[in-house]
Order: structure tokens, then C-alpha cells, then sequence
């Protein structure tokens, strides 16, 4: 049975590769899921049951787009919807900063999805989305509390980027960065879902997928407690959980990689202007040199992350916490970037981490899982999760509706690929 649920509340990604270096405060949407019928969930006994499992970005995506093609669809979550990485992710969209990458068509299709979806959403109202300029900054820390002003010696930095800056370089454009909030993003694409194509939402931990006997096909999803859900196909899109998932572990890797970020709100956001900031930041006493990244939102609120580490992924995403030191760090980064970031001129709005799901190969998986027809998964984003999502979600309606995915090639990303030998 879905339950009827409202959730509020809200925001990393870092050291990504760009193509030029060597190396929102708005209430987020309320969701409500209702287990009395809907016109859209007519005649769902002729319709395909499809149970996503995780309400992630990814996991919501595909649910929707499921949901758009015609399936009956179960979300199954077992906290709240984007409580983790998806709630807690910068939002950063780049068109071509991964063409020689194994997700180049991905992320092309993905970026070119979030402008269409934007379109269809209202998304610059409904989640924070427009295009972005985005700048390369060498920062070195000065030893002493206060920040150094910059020489304003580059026309391209704007006025709010007042510290010891150096070698700035243009590395994206309106026409190929973007950002969104993306906890706001997942929400109001899970109410576009819920709202106008019937998807169901059920609050519960996935215990086991159910497969056949005779023929290996899933028929059903068992929650702890007891429910069970039947369905014709099972997506699994659970994140850096995805590693404690047996089903999954046995066959591939997933790791987390722990990932810190602050939101802050100066006092003059207003002043704040849409250039995010990718940085070779030097700390004052010496070591190798961060990179952390700078993301203004249009509500006036800015987004510093950039400390990660592989660490072992916590059973409760909502117990997730920063390491007091690797926020430390990303106060410092805020006030010698901008005068403005500094304490004394902005609120700490948030102080978090979160896990992002990594592979060995550094490939996402999206396909079937050997030896369980109708059962797929989708996890291994790593930083490009909120870009990928959207095109991850297309492709995977496409190949549970139709057998095969026209929006983007999908055999480099199969889990097959670790048991060919």
C-alpha cells in the first residue's frame, strides 16, 4: 500500500574533470503520494508494473519517465526522497566536459534533457535552473585572517570574487553550463510524476528482489515488515548503497566516496552573480593543492564544496554528517574566495556530507542484471549523478518498455561487463 507523505527539507560535487585544466533558499516542493485511485491509474492491470527501488535523482528520473510511457510505477524509498546525494549535490551541468570520457553520450543527452525538462517544469521558478558562466581560479591562502583583495588585473571576474586570485580563464558558457538546485529538481519531478502519471510512492526497505524459479525472471519486491510488491520489472537505483545490496555486490563494486559542502547566504546575495568557480586552491601551509568548487543559486545562497575521501557507507542516510574539519576547510575556501562568503557576511545555512556512488572502472552500470530478467539497475555516477540523471532515467524507460534505448547506447554501461569472464 503507497503512503500518503509530506517532505521538506534540503545541499556536492568536486574534483570532476574540466576540458580546459589538468586536473535556490526557496521550500523545496511537497510530495503527496495517495493510495486512492487516479484517473492515470486506470486499467493499470494491462499497464507494465515497474518497481524502482530508491528516490534518488536517478531513481525518481527513471520513475518518471517509466511513468510517462505508459507503466504502473512503485517507488520504493527507504528514508525520504533526495535525503542523500541528490539533496545535498551542487546542481553543476556541463554539456561537453566528459566528451573523452566513456560517458560523453550521457552526458550530452543528459544536458540537452535538463534544458527540455526545464522547459516542462517551469524549472528557473521551480528549481533554480539556468545557465551558468564558469571560471578556473588559482587561489593561494593567505597566513594571515584577512583576505587579500584581488587586482581586479581580469575583466572577466566578477565583482564578488575579491581575493587573492590567479590565472582566471573562461572554461564554460551559457551554452554549455547549467545548474539546478537538485533536491528541488527531484521533488518537482516526482510531483510531475505523482501528480499527472500516477506514480505510487511507498516509504520502506527493500529486503530482497523475488525471481522465478523456473525461467529467472523477477516477479516481485520484499519490504522489511513483511510487503511485498509485484511487479513485472525492478529497477534498483540505490546509490552507494547499492554495494550493500547482495543482489548487486555479488557481481560488481560500488564504493562511496564521501563528499562535504557548506551553503551560505551573504548578506548582499543580491550582488552574488551566476559564475561558478572551479578552483586550484593552495592552503596556507603548504600541502597539495585543493580543488574545491563555488556555486552561487539564484535565491541568493551559495554553494562551497570540495573535501571527499572513500569511507565506508552508513546503513541511515540520515545520519550522515560532515567531518568538522573538512568544513573548516570549506569555510576558509568561502571567505578568501569573497569578502562577501566570510563570516560576519553570511549565514551558514547548511554544514554536510554526503556519499556519492563510485565503480572501479569509473563507469556508471545501467542495464539488466545477469541472471535476473526484468530486473536493472542503475547506480556508479559518482559527481555527474544530478547531469546523468535525467538521460540515465530516458534510457532505462526505454529499454524496460521497448527492450532497447534509442536516447543513448547503453551496452558500455551494462553490468555484463563484469562477468563476460
Amino acid at each position: 500500500m503507497a503512503m500518503t507523505w509530506n517532505s521538506l527539507s534540503v545541499p556536492s560535487l568536486f574534483h570532476r574533470p574540466n576540458p580546459n585544466s589538468s586536473k535556490t533558499s526557496k521550500t523545496a516542493t511537497s510530495i503527496h503520494s495517495s493510495a486512492s485511485p487516479s484517473p492515470h491509474m486506470e486499467n493499470t492491470q494491462s499497464k507494465k508494473r515497474v518497481a524502482v527501488c530508491g528516490g534518488g535523482v536517478i531513481g525518481v528520473c527513471t520513475a518518471y519517465f517509466l511513468a510517462k510511457k505508459g507503466a504502473a510505477v512503485t517507488l520504493i524509498e527507504k528514508s525520504s526522497v533526495a535525503c542523500a546525494a541528490s539533496g545535498k549535490a551542487g546542481g553543476f551541468l556541463a554539456l561537453d566536459w566528459c566528451d573523452n570520457e566513456a560517458i560523453s553520450s550521457l552526458a550530452r543527452a543528459s544536458f540537452n534533457l535538463h534544458r527540455s525538462l526545464s522547459d516542462e517544469l517551469n524549472g528557473p521558478e521551480n528549481y533554480g535552473y539556468r545557465p551558468l558562466t564558469t571560471l578556473s581560479l588559482t587561489v593561494t591562502e593567505s597566513q594571515t585572517t584577512s583576505t587579500s583583495t584581488n587586482a581586479g588585473s581580469s575583466s572577466i571576474l566578477p565583482s564578488w570574487v575579491d581575493g587573492p586570485i590567479k590565472s582566471p580563464r573562461t572554461i564554460g558558457s551559457p551554452e554549455t553550463t547549467a545548474q539546478v538546485h537538485p533536491k528541488l529538481f527531484t521533488k518537482t519531478l516526482l510531483n510531475k510524476a505523482v501528480n499527472d502519471y500516477g506514480v505510487e510512492v511507498v516509504i520502506g526497505k527493500v529486503e530482497r528482489v523475488g525471481v522465478e524459479v523456473e525461467g529467472g525472471r523477477v516477479d516481485s519486491v520484499m519490504l522489511e515488515g513483511g510487503q511485498v510488491i509485484e511487479s513485472d520489472s525492478v529497477v534498483l537505483a540505490l546509490g552507494p548503497w547499492s554495494g550493500k545490496f547482495e543482489m548487486l555486490s555479488s557481481i560488481f563494486r560500488v564504493y562511496g566516496l564521501k563528499a562535504h559542502s557548506i551553503v551560505v547566504e551573504p548578506k548582499e546575495g543580491a550582488s552574488i552573480t551566476p559564475h561558478a568557480l572551479f578552483l586550484s586552491y593552495f592552503p596556507a601551509r603548504g600541502g597539495k593543492a585543493l580543488d574545491p568548487e563555488v556555486y552561487p543559486r539564484p535565491t541568493g545562497e551559495v554553494y562551497v564544496c570540495g573535501m571527499s575521501s572513500e569511507q565506508e557507507v552508513p546503513d541511515n542516510p540520515e545520519e550522515i554528517s560532515g567531518d568538522p574539519d573538512s568544513i573548516q576547510v570549506l569555510k576558509r575556501v568561502a571567505r578568501t574566495v569573497s569578502s562577501h562568503l566570510g563570516e560576519g557576511e553570511a549565514q551558514v545555512k547548511a554544514e554536510q556530507a554526503c556519499f556519492l556512488p563510485c565503480t572501479d572502472d569509473s563507469i556508471p552500470v545501467i542495464g539488466e542484471i545477469p541472471g535476473a530478467k526484468g530486473c536493472y539497475v542503475a547506480t556508479g555516477h559518482s559527481c555527474w549523478g544530478i547531469l546523468n540523471g535525467s538521460a540515465t532515467g530516458a534510457a532505462l524507460a526505454e529499454l524496460v518498455i521497448d527492450g532497447h534505448s534509442s536516447i543513448v547506447d547503453l551496452s558500455r554501461f551494462s553490468p555484463t561487463r563484469f562477468v563476460r569472464h
